[in-house]
């Protein structure tokens, strides 16, 4: 399976790291970055699904300037993520048709299993050589996959340790979670990526002794130089740590930003500021939205913990020390696992 994995993208330098389609902050300069590193990007949502057309376009100017990623099909080297509760699929296969990224992730179906399958037509009449990811967190999920009658391609499991939206309440980490999903889809022979938790190497190493045939990562790439991210967002995701403490999942952030409609069984994780301690302590929610609309007015100072403006992160927060060239991040991924992995593995004579 990774053979014929790498053979689809052979610009893919293995261990295979994936960068998340995280909303509007996963651009096309981050996507394209980490595909030219020997990586996958992904490009994330956008506020209207027209938006991520735009990033689809700069992204293929982008890549016709830089060095060659070396490919052997005319699929564009970078990904791009929908949620399908709120994209409009007429646009995405339009934009799909057009710029044929190769890959495309769904994610937050309104309507499960039938959303994924329609999606999945639409996107495999637009491209067939555009492979289809979809993303789970829980065994029944992936169970209800097998019952689809467009297969994904690829499935990306989701560990609650997840920062933005995973599972509300059914989530389980992924060092559980990951084996008991892949025991269940081994018949399928469908390659399974490991997300939620994993920043660095050793994150990678383990999600590969998982039997992953890769891992994603989204909060480690918000603390990237070529993020889309305010500075004092991308700052609060340097300075907090303690991702158990630190981070909850909860609604408010979303319905103070005006955010509602997403499927019931999903909830972000953030990281725990002003708001949701007055929250917590019985602050209505009229005021805590108008202290909300204030902070937003005061640019990066809106962050931090005195702060009041979400924070989507995930509970790797505190291995992340420094904001670095997605192209580094990378490398030095891979490196250290398998540095990680021919320590625990050396070559015998």
């Amino acid at each position: 399976m990774a053979r014929n994995l790498l053979s689809r993208y052979p610009w893919v330098v293995s261990p295979f790291v994936v960068s998340a389609p995280m909303k509007v902050m996963s651009g096309p300069a981050l996507a394209v970055a980490v595909s030219h590193a020997g990586g996958l990007g992904f490009i994330g949502p956008g506020a209207k699904t027209q938006d991520t057309t735009n990033d689809l376009e700069k992204a293929s100017v982008l890549i016709k300037g830089a060095n060659a990623i070396p490919t052997t099909s005319s699929a564009l080297p970078v990904g791009v993520g929908y949620q399908l509760w709120a994209d409009d699929v007429g646009i995405a296969a339009a934009a799909i048709e057009k710029y044929k990224p190769c890959a495309v992730w769904l994610y937050a179906p309104k309507q499960g299993s039938k959303d994924y399958s329609d999606w999945s037509s639409r996107i495999r009449q637009a491209s067939p050589e555009t492979q289809i990811w979809i993303q789970i967190g829980t065994l029944q999920e992936a169970k209800q996959l097998l019952q689809l009658s467009e297969q994904p391609d690829v499935v990306v499991v989701q560990g609650a340790e997840s920062g933005g939206h995973g599972r509300a309440n059914d989530s389980m980490g992924l060092m559980s979670l990951f084996p008991e999903v892949a025991d269940a889809m081994a018949s399928s022979r469908i390659p399974l990526f490991a997300a939620g938790g994993i920043a660095d190497g050793r994150g990678l190493a383990a999600a590969m002794c998982l039997g992953a045939s890769g891992a994603v990562m989204g909060t480690r790439f918000l603390a990237a130089s070529e993020a889309r991210i305010s500075r004092g967002y991308q700052d609060e995701v340097v300075r907090a740590s303690d991702g158990a403490v630190s981070t909850t999942r909860t609604l408010l952030y979303n319905h103070l930003r005006g955010t509602f409609g997403w499927p019931e069984e999903y909830s972000p994780r953030t990281i725990v500021n002003q708001s949701y301690v007055e929250q917590q302590q019985g602050k209505p929610f009229e005021e805590l939205q108008s202290l909300h609309d204030e902070a937003a007015k005061a640019g990066d100072k809106g962050w931090g913990p005195s702060g009041r403006l979400a924070t989507y992160a995930g509970a790797s927060i505190g291995l992340i020390h420094d904001v670095r060239s997605a192209g580094d991040i990378v490398r030095e991924t891979q490196h250290e696992a398998l540095e990680r992995l021919q320590q625990l593995f050396p070559h015998k004579n």
